[in-house]
């Protein structure tokens, strides 16, 4: 059992023949995952060959999906042609549309974000500037490395792909049913929320770690959402404990204002949720470690 990305999920690439998007479904394949081609209008009709397997590329998302019967796209385009790409996967209506760029303008991601939203959220949207989603042992859409983590009941869900990978592998010994990343963006589609529904529902899903950020008011909202609807045991860890006020510090969505969005008062409204927060990533996995030999 996993969130969103399971063994049977049907991936294409968006962007397929480009530098990223050929190096990332390479990776992808050799993780087991079912990836079934790709699109790029330029080279329609091609095929792509990965070592021995030959992927074909389609015109369009809908082409892709009618012939292959796909449920997942990752996007792997530059940012100039991201929101294109991303308004092209929801009008053909695919399930799960994972955008991986990075630099994509504020605007056009609140452009493709609303439009979705007008369409009936038909398309859940991870991203943008997201390691995408790994069900260890099922599948991996996206650029985390598939060799981390084996699979297990540990979820998580994640604004940092680095610290992604460091708590996935600090916490290697139980494993993950899966791993989400959402983004650290001022607007992204999946929310800290979103992921902590979809793990509470899951029943191979028994406690959950949830990485936030310094900037906005997303993780105080995610404690408010715990405090009422979650009962498995959640693990925190807020970065930029040290980052100075009006700074941006990473993530385009990574900036504070005065008292408003710190880490220290992230990390209050967790712990007044009952979620344990670590000051360290190191500490926040020995926290974990305490959960599950609990």
């Amino acid at each position: 059992m996993a969130i969103w990305l399971t063994k049977d999920s049907k991936v294409i690439v968006q962007g397929i023949t480009g530098g990223e998007g050929s190096k990332h479904t390479k990776r992808m394949l050799a993780a087991g995952t079912q990836v079934v081609g790709g699109v790029n209008p330029r080279k329609a009709g091609t095929k792509v060959d990965f070592d021995g397997t030959e992927l074909p590329v389609f015109a369009t998302v809908a082409e892709a999906i009618k012939e292959t019967g796909a449920d997942v796209s990752v996007i792997f385009v530059p940012p100039a042609f991201t929101k294109a790409a991303v308004l092209e996967a929801i009008d053909a209506e695919i399930p799960l549309a994972i955008v991986i760029t990075e630099g994509v303008p504020v605007q056009d991601s609140a452009a493709f974000w609303s439009y979705n939203v007008s369409k009936g959220e038909k398309t859940r949207i991870i991203g943008p500037n997201c390691p995408g989603i790994a069900s260890p042992g099922a599948s991996n859409a996206g650029i985390i490395p598939a060799d981390i983590t084996p699979q297990g009941r540990i979820g998580l869900v994640s604004k940092s792909g680095t610290l992604t990978y460091q708590l996935m592998y600090e916490l290697r010994e139980f494993g993950f049913s899966t791993a989400v990343g959402i983004g650290g963006d001022p607007i992204i589609g999946t929310t800290h929320i979103d992921a902590l529904r979809a793990f509470q529902e899951d029943p191979d899903t028994d406690a959950i770690v949830m990485i936030g950020e310094i900037g906005g008011d997303a993780e105080e909202r995610a404690a408010e959402f715990i405090k009422e609807h979650v009962t498995k045991p959640v693990v925190g860890y807020i970065a930029g404990f040290t980052a100075p006020p009006g700074k941006t510090m990473g993530h385009a969505g990574a900036i504070i204002s005065g008292s408003a969005g710190t880490a220290d008062a992230k990390k209050s409204a967790l712990e007044a949720a009952g979620v344990k927060v670590g000051k360290t990533p190191s500490e926040t996995a020995q926290l974990m470690r305490e959960v599950m030999s609990s």
